[in-house]
């Protein structure tokens, strides 16, 4: 059996957790540069606000109805997601993270001293709210499908929890899912499925094997069909609990994109934000043991202006060697960047993207690329940098290309709750 635990509007429950007098209040938490909604409360989606809807465009109905607005404050929720994960491992040895609020837990074997799952998975809520003070709900089944659905049923129901565990129970379930909510479904197939006069997932696990092959995207298809009837096809990948929950290695890129607060035209400042861009996205491929062997630079200008042509502008290089080297990037991003750079254009938003990902230190050298002695000083200076960054404080050291200062680039966080957690000068002060 497999369990999903998933944090309840997790970035709003953050801001919570510090400031208990939200509890029954609206609330939303805004993207990067405040630019739109990303988390809601129940309350705030009870008066109608969306996923995604332009805080601008908000803004009058926001201040109308009293709600809290909250700049999001990716420390904290990161901070706080790897103590749930922490608690989330005393209760399984395989914590499978598939995002910063959602992780899988694998208990196989489970029955035989843990008979009443439903319990068990009430127990896991329960001290994931104790320990972390984040509400979740908690889906089980024999599948990752249907673990996702089950937790998605939980959401409607008081306990928060729900258990598959018969063949009763996960037809039940399958006839409460519309057919475009089972995950790894997807839009376009949902609205396909749709027209085919399939509308419940119990639709679709009710057909032939060679027609889902057919009209579901061939093998794919099938292990999703598999899944819902109870046979595991998707693998379970256990989650180090020191790796961040969205860690690269699950995907063929790393990028790093912002928005900026105010347009920038002038190309040292936006070198300044290219050469940060870089060092973050390095950092996380180091972390991982990733090198990349392209790079593209991307600035973008108003997307909402009238004038007509492209809105982005992007210049991509393939590197002779796949590198983690924060200044063989930077160097090879700021020369894509003069090359992208119009006089007099006022860009709004910038970013790095790092692909063609490969494990570090099996790179084939090249006759005109670095010796294997340069290589091994490069890394250990990027282990000492890391090193340095990690006891002192992010950008404690950085390369000169980054600058002394994002204040002329960084997004707006106007609405930014304290580092509770992450920075020493927000800590609680507390008078006995």
């Amino acid at each position: 059996m497999i369990a999903l635990v998933d944090c309840n509007n997790f970035y709003v429950s953050c801001e919570r957790v510090f400031q208990p007098r939200l509890e029954g209040v609206p609330v939303v938490v805004l993207s990067n540069n405040d630019g739109c909604l990303i988390s809601r409360s129940d309350e705030a989606k009870a008066l109608g606000f969306q996923m995604g809807e332009p805080y601008h465009l908000a803004r009058p109905r926001l201040r109308e109805h009293n709600v809290r607005v909250f700049s999001s404050n990716y420390p904290l929720y990161g901070d706080l997601s790897r103590r749930v994960i922490r608690v989330l491992s005393e209760f399984t040895p395989e914590v499978d993270v598939y995002s910063i609020d959602e992780s899988f837990l694998n208990l196989a074997g489970f029955r035989y001293h843990q008979p009443d799952l439903a319990a068990y998975a009430a127990r896991i809520r329960k001290t994931v709210l104790e320990h972390v003070g984040i509400p979740t709900c908690v889906g089980v089944a024999p599948t990752k499908t249907l673990a996702k659905m089950a937790n998605r049923l939980a959401k409607k129901q008081h306990e928060r929890v729900l258990t598959l565990g018969t063949s009763e129970q996960q037809q039940a379930a399958l006839q409460a899912t519309a057919v475009a909510d089972v995950w790894g479904i997807g839009r376009r197939y949902g609205h396909k499925l749709q027209e085919l006069g399939l509308t419940t997932a119990a639709d679709l696990a009710a057909m032939p094997e060679g027609w889902v092959r057919r009209h579901l995207g061939g093998v794919v298809g099938v292990r999703l069909w598999q899944e819902l009837h109870g046979r595991p096809c998707l693998d379970f990948d256990p989650e180090a609990l020191e790796d961040e929950p969205d860690r690269p290695s699950r995907r063929h890129s790393v990028a790093h994109t912002r928005s900026f607060g105010r347009p920038q035209s002038a190309p040292t400042v936006l070198s300044e934000a290219v050469a940060s861009f870089v060092a973050r996205a390095a950092e996380k491929l180091r972390r991982h043991g990733l090198a990349a062997h392209v790079l593209t630079v991307l600035v973008g200008t108003d997307r909402h202006a009238p004038t007509a042509g492209p809105k982005t502008y992007t210049a991509v290089t393939t590197l002779p060697t796949a590198t983690d080297d924060t200044g063989t990037l930077t160097r090879a991003a700021l020369h894509r960047l003069r090359q992208l750079l119009r006089p007099g254009t006022a860009y709004h938003r910038a970013g790095v993207v790092l692909s063609g990902l490969e494990p570090a230190g099996q790179a084939q050298l090249g006759l005109f690329t670095q010796t294997p002695e340069q290589l091994l000083r490069n890394q250990q200076l990027m282990s000492r940098l890391d090193a340095l960054n990690g006891r002192f404080g992010k950008d404690a050291v950085r390369y000169a290309a980054a600058g002394l200062s994002n204040e002329q680039w960084a997004g707006r966080r106007q609405l930014c709750s304290p580092g509770y957690t992450t920075d020493w000068y927000n800590l609680w002060n507390i008078r006995a």
